[in-house]
């Protein structure tokens, strides 16, 4: 690895040269994990480079390839997993400058990966009133990139399902690291070799996605004294056919009167609460359903709120915005990600309370996959120590819920600790090097690994 040479032959380009800013872009939200933070609390990049265009990428990938250095893709570096840290040092290179919404079609729009989310949105809407299906609760400083590479679905999954779900992403635009990087496009059956693969095979320069008709979102508070009630609730309100919505969280109390600051006064200590969006002109199918459920008290409408204080985006205070408001009243809070599947969703899911409440609180986001409503779990945990949390982990397990654990920093870990053999086979085609993202795909760096402990990526790069 020689890394003034690289930096040398690219010192035209934006190279940050600040050591707090070059920290700073080396580094994602990895912290939510305390198993994480011990591990990659000290990672920082050798350099920065932010290509202003799909030539400067081409040109970095082929500089960083001749001289044996790492490239590590960024966005914002919202996400929570590691996914964005220069595990082995080098080089990171970072989306910012290319962030132009280059098409809007009916039903589609062309864009850069730098964009960010809450921007597209608005381009979208502001040119043809339409939105993106899909997005994360960090959508007001997360990158359309970041979402494809590194997420799986978002606001909107209640009806639209994840982003590996097929017709939720059309075309993605790739460059190879090789010794002349390649351009390649990629459609239909070819989509998964790099979706959600963390920039570890080939460098997104382009997305194609699909869009829905923009709505003016009715943004709800809903109360229950009883958990399981609010679970039912919403998920009866899901399977409701005509009523469209685009978010349906549950929080099991005391979750919103500790950790939801504005939402505190109009709660108390055993209330559940459901964060719901729905459509305008299903308002009138919506309030007909809750008359039916006694159960269940609105008790905050963005379009007639009286509180003195907003709340601000409902969406706001779901997915892994949880985590992090909960992180902000107390730091020893942690979270898992569980997968209740059907057709066992609800019972799994009073199973799991009873046997960790309250050391584990249930935060549950409504999902589709294959055409079924079922719940992802973003559960609040209060860290105690590793050994602990791996019990926890093997306690959903055992009872039948998946977890994607946020605690590791791989894609297999991280995923269904399975090796994806499409990823791995483009990686081999696209990175021979093995300098894309390095430490993140195991089966690449030992195929035979057997999942029974964490991997510890023998070359990350060493504390100083």
């Amino acid at each position: 690895m020689n890394i003034e040479a690289a930096k040398a032959a690219l010192s035209h380009l934006d190279i940050e040269g600040n050591e707090n800013s070059i920290r700073a872009k080396s580094r994602d939200f990895f912290w939510y994990s305390p198993v994480l933070k011990a591990r990659l609390d000290h990672i920082v990049a050798d350099f920065v480079v932010s290509p202003r265009n799909e030539a400067e990428v081409i040109e970095v990938l082929r500089v960083c390839h001749q001289h044996d250095v790492p490239v590590t893709t960024r966005g914002a570096g919202t996400g929570n997993y590691g996914q964005a840290m220069p595990l082995a040092g080098g080089c990171v290179m970072h989306l910012r400058h290319m962030s132009a919404v280059k098409e809007i079609h009916p039903g589609r729009v062309i864009v850069e990966p730098g964009c960010l989310l809450k921007d597209l949105d608005a381009a979208t809407k502001a040119h043809s009133g339409q939105e993106i299906r899909m997005f994360s609760s960090t959508w007001a400083t997360a990158t359309i990139g970041g979402f494809i590479a590194g997420g799986s679905g978002g606001v909107g999954s209640c009806t639209w399902g994840s982003l590996r779900d097929l017709g939720n992403i059309i075309r993605l635009r790739v460059v190879t690291m090789e010794a002349e990087p390649r351009v390649l496009e990629f459609r239909g059956e070819e989509l998964p070799r790099v979706s959600h693969a963390y920039g570890t095979n080939g460098i997104i320069t382009e997305v194609e996605i699909p869009l829905a008709p923009a709505y003016e979102w009715v943004e709800m508070f809903v109360a229950c004294d009883n958990f399981m009630e609010a679970v039912r609730f919403t998920h009866d309100l899901g399977n409701q056919d005509g009523i469209l919505i685009k978010l349906g969280s549950v929080y099991e109390a005391p979750i919103a009167k500790n950790y939801f600051q504005r939402v505190a006064p109009h709660v108390d200590a055993g209330t559940s609460v459901i964060g719901l969006m729905v459509a305008p002109h299903s308002m009138d199918g919506f309030e007909t359903f809750l008359g039916r459920r006694p159960e269940a008290r609105v008790i905050y409408r963005s379009d007639a709120s009286d509180w003195e204080r907003g709340p601000g985006p409902v969406f706001e205070y779901g997915w892994n915005h949880t985590t992090l408001r909960a992180l902000r009243v107390d730091p020893s809070i942690t979270y898992l990600q569980v997968r209740y599947g059907y057709p066992d969703t609800l019972d799994l899911i009073e199973k799991m309370r009873s046997a960790l409440s309250p050391e584990v609180m249930q935060h549950l986001e409504l999902i589709r996959e294959s055409g079924r409503l079922i719940y992802a779990g973003l559960s609040l945990v209060k860290f105690t120590t590793e050994e602990r949390l791996d019990e926890i982990v093997r306690m959903h397990e055992e009872a039948g819920a998946m977890i994607f654990n946020p605690h590791r920093y791989t894609l297999e870990e991280g995923g269904r600790q399975t090796v994806d053999d499409r990823q791995l086979r483009f990686k081999q085609e696209a990175d021979p090097k093995g300098l894309l993202n390095p430490g993140k795909m195991i089966s690449w760096d030992d195929p035979d690994w057997t999942f029974d402990k964490m991997y510890a990526y023998p070359k990350l790069k060493a504390a100083t």
